[in-house]
């Protein structure tokens, strides 16, 4: 057998710089969230990230208060 090392393939979200994180919510605010991007035409991870992004930023904002 050859001892050769394998280099990890390097998935979609990997290669775009994302990375996965997950969480637990309750199901009616998973539900919402999945309808609310359909509507909008989105992602549920788009979603999420934008309002982690927002929420970021409040903080941020109320620290330097």
């Amino acid at each position: 057998m050859s001892d050769v090392r394998r280099t990890p393939k390097k998935s979609k979200a990997t290669t775009e710089g994302k990375r996965n994180f997950f969480a637990s919510m309750s199901g009616e605010v998973i539900k919402s969230i999945k309808l609310a991007a359909l509507e909008d035409d989105t992602t549920a991870s788009e979603i999420l990230e934008q309002a982690a992004k927002d929420w970021l930023e409040r903080r941020k904002a109320k620290r330097k208060s």
